[in-house]
């Protein structure tokens, strides 16, 4: 630990998972420690992903014709053939400006989330993380005593037996769960803590592609993780933690899935 306060700007950055390293613990720690604060941050978070869902299907839409690259660089070609002295310095600042609109355009696909498979399911499990783990008043829906009520409920909505993993070995103990919405279906979220403010989100749903998927490590911001499928049922396990450190605890998890059918 640093020692160093806590400032707005660094909440900001937390929520938007631009803050890294041992700065995320002590965040993590900070928000533990203040409920009224994680609260609020939370609903950000929350606020942030319904922006950003809401927003997708302009990012969807096509380059209009009027930022198409090739039309502008054509018509500004042709201007410049036609035009000469400030006339032609006033075409070509005009067509600079356009280039840079159309490139923006041309540069939101690479930018654009992740629509199915895997990367898919890591991008909801940081969500479901980003709204829930700093949730200190009601982060899970069932507690931890309540486990068997847990499966059985996530059982029905995702329409086939799931079970919790025992991370304990890893020094995080079950707090609880819900049942959670995706762009996919309905989806497990399971939530753990090491009993010192740092919480890890496991989020399990059916997968219609990469049903069988080897693990991959992901990192985003402050926050890394683990995701693989097995049977058509994906899971991704995501916190503020090193992915080199959270990968062993999703190994522990998925050997315990492999006796779940």
């Amino acid at each position: 630990m640093t020692g160093r306060p806590i400032t707005e700007d660094e909440l900001q950055a937390y929520v938007d998972g631009a803050i890294e390293g041992q700065r995320t613990a002590e965040v993590v720690a900070y928000l533990a420690k203040h409920p009224d604060v994680g609260q609020r941050i939370g609903a950000y978070a929350e606020q942030r992903i319904l922006l950003r869902q809401a927003l997708q299907s302009i990012a969807d839409e096509p380059v209009p014709p009027e930022l198409n690259l090739t039309r502008l660089l054509h018509e500004r070609s042709t201007a410049r053939r036609w035009r000469s002295g400030i006339a032609w310095r006033a075409a070509a600042a005009a067509a600079l400006l356009s280039i840079g609109g159309a490139g923006g355009w041309a540069l939101h696909g690479p930018m654009e989330r992740p629509q199915s498979g895997i990367a898919a399911l890591a991008d909801e499990a940081a969500d479901s993380y980003a709204v829930y783990a700093p949730d200190l008043g009601r982060p899970v829906e069932i507690k931890a005593s309540d486990q068997a009520q847990l499966v059985k409920w996530a059982s029905s909505r995702l329409e086939r037996p799931v079970a919790v993993p025992n991370l304990s070995a890893a020094g995080f103990e079950l707090i609880g769960g819900r049942v959670v919405p995706t762009p996919h279906g309905p989806a497990a979220l399971y939530m753990f803590d090491n009993g010192q403010g740092v919480r890890l989100v496991m989020l399990t749903r059916k997968m219609a592609l990469d049903r069988d998927a080897p693990m991959r490590e992901g990192t985003s911001g402050s926050i890394s993780s683990v995701s693989w499928s097995r049977d058509g049922l994906g899971y991704s396990l995501v916190g503020p933690l090193a992915a080199s450190v959270l990968h062993p605890i999703a190994d522990a998890a998925r050997r315990q899935f492999s006796n779940v059918s």
